[in-house]
């Protein structure tokens, strides 16, 4: 017990050496257009985790890299210097980019490059790539990927009806695109997409939102404190991240990710001071749940929704939220709620430490995101 104390501790302690979400690598985001003889592609992209060498594959966050420190410092160079870099990149980056039309390669020309100016350097910076083909007479169907290691890509199609889509990992290329449209993915596989999304981002990616779900779990291991609260959280969140994707609700990630440290902070210490679900807690809950759900929101944006698959997508990405916070909880219980949850000295040996030093990183997390 000794042990299992020191490691739960040691690992969430250990957790206030990085910033959280800081670094995060998400998906980018291809924009495809043609006409009858050129394909164009927008590429939204992280690019200073591609120069820094970064396998978006092997790591969720930059800081997890070796190449962290080149990551770091690529991130604080003026637009102009990067502009340059990714230039001199160019031949390296074009090789690891597939483009067919109808089976046959194409040759990729970069025609643009946007480099943001530089902002909070703890917030990722998302350049802009064009890239141009010229496309064979009579042309049907495109086909796009890229290695491995530049991550996950989302692929959007525009200018047509029926409009293709789709979220590519593990260097995949995409399906045939029909340039003159019809492509458009059947809803059950877009809901599928999502629903993987919206997983990832809770487990392994979501740690304020893993912690936040631990200080629900630690209240009680009594099963009516715990589905208050679980649904109280559910349909908040559910709310504000349909509210937040649609555009109808705006808050700036400035105000909402301290928010969401600060809504850690406080579960987890009223677990320490209450002994049981109080008639207030369901409510704060359901008010921090509609934090959180503009914290779901803004990272969907960052993945984008696919044009016309607007319900499956959202659904599914809800769903795969609900899925990942449900396998915390479940992973939670098989660890010391099964085992511990029956003794006398499961909430002062258990649950109280687990709170403190869940509480101790979100404090952290309140400081780091509104002071440092």
């Amino acid at each position: 017990m000794t042990l299992w104390l020191a490691a739960l501790m040691s690992s969430l302690l250990a957790v206030v050496a990085s910033p959280a979400a800081a670094h995060e690598l998400r998906p980018a985001i291809a924009d495809l257009t043609a006409t009858a003889d050129r394909m164009t592609l927008t590429i939204t992209m992280n690019a200073e985790a591609l120069l820094a060498g970064i396998d978006a594959e092997a790591h969720d966050d930059t800081t997890e890299s070796p190449e962290a420190a080149a990551y770091d410092a690529l991130r604080a160079e003026p637009p102009e210097d990067l502009t340059a870099r990714l230039r001199e990149a160019w031949p390296g980056i074009a090789e690891n980019l597939t483009l067919r039309a109808d089976g046959a390669d194409l040759a990729p020309e970069l025609s643009g490059i946007e480099v943001p100016a530089l902002g909070d350097l703890e917030i990722v910076r998302d350049s802009v790539l064009t890239v141009e083909a010229a496309l064979p007479l009579g042309a049907t169907t495109v086909e796009i990927g890229w290695t491995a290691a530049y991550g996950a890509l989302v692929i959007r199609q525009f200018g047509v009806d029926e409009a293709y889509s789709g979220y590519l990992t593990g260097g995949a290329l995409s399906d045939p695109i029909p340039l003159a449209g019809g492509g458009a993915e059947p809803w059950p596989r877009i809901f599928a997409d999502y629903v993987v999304i919206g997983f990832e981002h809770i487990l392994p990616k979501g740690l304020d939102h893993i912690l936040f779900v631990l200080g629900l779990f630690f209240l009680s291991l009594h099963i009516r404190p715990l589905v208050w609260q679980i649904s109280a959280f559910t349909v908040a969140h559910t709310i504000t991240l349909a509210l937040g994707i649609l555009g109808v609700v705006t808050v700036p990630a400035s105000v909402v990710e301290p928010l969401i440290a600060a809504s850690i902070v406080y579960v987890a210490v009223e677990n320490v001071v209450a002994r049981g679900l109080t008639p207030w807690r369901p409510v704060v809950v359901f008010l921090f749940g509609l934090l959180h759900g503009l914290g779901f929101a803004s990272v969907l944006g960052d993945v984008g929704l696919p044009p016309g698959q607007y319900v499956p997508s959202l659904i599914g990405f809800n769903v795969g939220v609900e899925i990942g916070q449900l396998t915390v909880v479940a992973l939670a219980y098989l660890t010391v709620g099964y085992w511990f949850g029956d003794k006398p000295w499961y909430r002062a040996r258990i649950a109280t430490p687990a709170s403190l030093a869940i509480a101790a990183v979100g404090a952290w997390w309140v400081v780091e995101r509104t002071l440092l």
